[in-house]
Order: C-alpha cells, then sequence, then structure tokens
C-alpha cells in the first residue's frame, strides 16, 4: 500500500488547480535528468549503512511508535542512521523509505541518488540553525555545494539554495521550479520535500518553511519589473501572482482584479512565461516605456487575447530575471497566487474562500 498521505497537501493542491491552473512541465527526477553518471541506488545506500551503522533500542522504539501512531500501516524492515544529516532512515516493504528527524517531527519520504560529481569540496559545513529556515544559504555554502555538482547538467550560480528546518538539509530548485533536496555536502539528492508530524499526525509539507522561503523570494524580486494593479480602496492585502498571458485561468482571474482592486488588494503580477510562444510575448509587454503602457499592454492580452509588440529599440529582456529569481516559488501551475506573508492559495481563486484567504470576505 502506497503512503498517501506525506504529500496529500501537494496532491489536493494538485488535483484542484486542474481547473483553475495551466499546468507546468511535469516534474521530473533531478539526478536523473541531470546526471551524466549512474548513481549509487537507494538499495546500495541502504546495504552500506546497514552494514556500518545501527541506532540505539530506543530510538527504534520511539521512531516505529510514533509513526504507527501516525498511522503508517506499511511494515518497517529497519531503522538506520539517514545520509541526510540529522536524519534516521526509515525502510519499508515495497515502499520508498522516509527520513525522519529523532524527535520524529519532519520527514522525506523518497530515495536518495548520489551525486556523481567529483567531490571538490570535503569540508563538513556549519549545520544550519533555527534562525536560518527558509533563508537562501550563504554565499560560501551556495559555491561548495556547486563545486560539488559538477557533473549534474543546469546547476548555475542562478539555482535558489535555502536553509530547511532541518540542519543539513538543503532545499533547492531548477530554474524550471521543481524542487529537490539534498545534504549540505552535495553528496545526495532526493527529489522529496519535507513533512511535518504535528500532534500525532501528518499535517502536509512544512509550511513555516515554505511561507519563509517564499517571503526571501518577495525581497528578491525587482519591484520595478512587476505589473502592479493597486487597492483603490484602503489597502488590506497585497498578493503576487505567478502569470502567463496564454493560460487561459490566468486571464479569467485577471477578470476579477477590478473587484480585487475596490475591496483593498493590491496586485502584483510575476511575468512566469510557461508556454512556448510566451516569453517572446511577455519581453514584448515588458518593453513599453513606462509603467502604464505595459499595464495597457498586459490588460489587452489578458482580457482580449491580443498582444503589443515590442518597439523596435527594445532588445531587453525584463521579464527573466523576476522569472528566474521566483524558481524558489517552485510554482507547479500558473496562476500562482501568493499572500505578502509567503502563503500560498491552493484552491480555487473562482470559490468564495479565496476571499477569506486574502481576509477581505
Amino acid at each position: 500500500m502506497k503512503l498517501p498521505i506525506l504529500k496529500s497537501v501537494s496532491l489536493i493542491s494538485a488535483i484542484l488547480l486542474t481547473t483553475t491552473a495551466c499546468a507546468q512541465q511535469s516534474t521530473s527526477d533531478v539526478i536523473k535528468n541531470n546526471s551524466s553518471q549512474t548513481p549509487q541506488t537507494g538499495a546500495n545506500i541502504q546495504s552500506t549503512q546497514a552494514a556500518t551503522s545501527s541506532v540505539s533500542k530506543a530510538v527504534d522504539r520511539q521512531l516505529r511508535q510514533l509513526l504507527s501512531q501516525a498511522d503508517i500501516k506499511t511494515p518497517i524492515t529497519s531503522i538506520v542512521p539517514s545520509q541526510l544529516p540529522n536524519m534516521y532512515r526509515v525502510n519499508l516493504v515495497g515502499q520508498p523509505p522516509l527520513h525522519i528527524t529523532k524527535e520524529g517531527k519532519y520527514v522525506i519520504q523518497g530515495e536518495l541518488q548520489k551525486n556523481p560529481s567529483k567531490r571538490i569540496v570535503t569540508k563538513t559545513p556549519a549545520r544550519s540553525s533555527s534562525l536560518q529556515v527558509g533563508k537562501p544559504v550563504s554565499a560560501s555554502l551556495k559555491s561548495d555545494l556547486l563545486a560539488n555538482m559538477g557533473a549534474l547538467k543546469n546547476m548555475s550560480a542562478k539555482i535558489p539554495f535555502f536553509y530547511t528546518a532541518v540542519p543539513g538539509v538543503i532545499w533547492g530548485a531548477t530554474l524550471e521550479g521543481v524542487p529537490f533536496l539534498l545534504s549540505d555536502d552535495g553528496q545526495y539528492i532526493t527529489d522529496g520535500e519535507i513533512s511535518v508530524i504535528e500532534n500525532g499526525q501528518f499535517i502536509g509539507l512544512d509550511g513555516n518553511f515554505e511561507r519563509l522561503k517564499n517571503q526571501a523570494v518577495f525581497a528578491t524580486l525587482d519591484e520595478s519589473q512587476l505589473i502592479t494593479y493597486p487597492a483603490t480602496s484602503p489597502e488590506r492585502a497585497i498578493i503576487y501572482v505567478a502569470n502567463d498571458v496564454n493560460c487561459p485561468y490566468c486571464r479569467r482571474l485577471h477578470q476579477q482584479l477590478p473587484m480585487l482592486n475596490a475591496r483593498g488588494v493590491t496586485v502584483k503580477t510575476i511575468g512566469y512565461p510557461i508556454y512556448e510562444k510566451s516569453p517572446e510575448q511577455m519581453r514584448a509587454i515588458w518593453c513599453q516605456g513606462s509603467e502604464d503602457s505595459r499595464r495597457i499592454a498586459f490588460d489587452k492580452a489578458m482580457l482580449q487575447g491580443k498582444m503589443t509588440p515590442a518597439p523596435a529599440s527594445c532588445k531587453a529582456d525584463y521579464v527573466t530575471p523576476n522569472r528566474e529569481k521566483s524558481a524558489g516559488l517552485a510554482v507547479m501551475a500558473t496562476p500562482a497566487i501568493y499572500r505578502e506573508d509567503g502563503v500560498l492559495y491552493q484552491a480555487s481563486f473562482e470559490s468564495p474562500e479565496f476571499l477569506e484567504f486574502l481576509g477581505v470576505e
């Protein structure tokens, strides 16, 4: 029986978004797509650990009891130290393993892949602290990570990396917004995400990390290259929307902007092209000479389907820089709607819950 609960929030939101969003390209295994060599398999990692490591009977018993309470019914074959720092690996019958912290709060499900790159930096980094959760990793750690990922394609200084709530486990995303986790020495990677057990039950992804991470992303955006629709009554909320001009659901949301503005909601649009023809069309819109002219051109695209050509003198691309910075949002589909506090809206924007989410019902 496959575990259905570790990513329940993600799965539920994906189901809801199928009728209110335009899907990003499908998520793929970062290592399988990027590796130029065959990585060490999860089975090999497990056997190596089993041969060299063990956990105390007290920790083994504690974690088994906690997972049983959290309704994990799949038989556990063994619990050993994980290759992810500060975590244990729980091996399950017929299922990908769990990686869990000693107190049982943070859990990742997924096989680890061994990074096939030559390890250039061999020092162990200082483990992160609670004060760093959701913040971009330090420049030195990012440099060390990238130095140790030479065999992986599409890894560059533009890739976002953030500290998680598990010291030594780093969250990253490809420039397409596909998230992954890795050890802070860059040696082991998984495409899982961190879930939380609270009061004995899984409650979904680590919302505190997601909120803080998204706030950090917003802080990096070039505000001058956001197309902003200010509140027309006293401002009560600010939202960020990742938008594509060819996404029909983005267009439906755009029709609601006058109503949202009238209710005190300021809308900040991030150019986030996902359709093949969108990058050049959106570059042309962002090339317009003033904020008002960009807004008018964007309105024409969203409300009438009419694309405004770029001025002949404009060769610049004002969309891509914010689009690349927004990779840290790990957008699944457009429109992706975030409150200013970093919380992602995960239901239909055409439901009454949307205004409640914004605090303007």
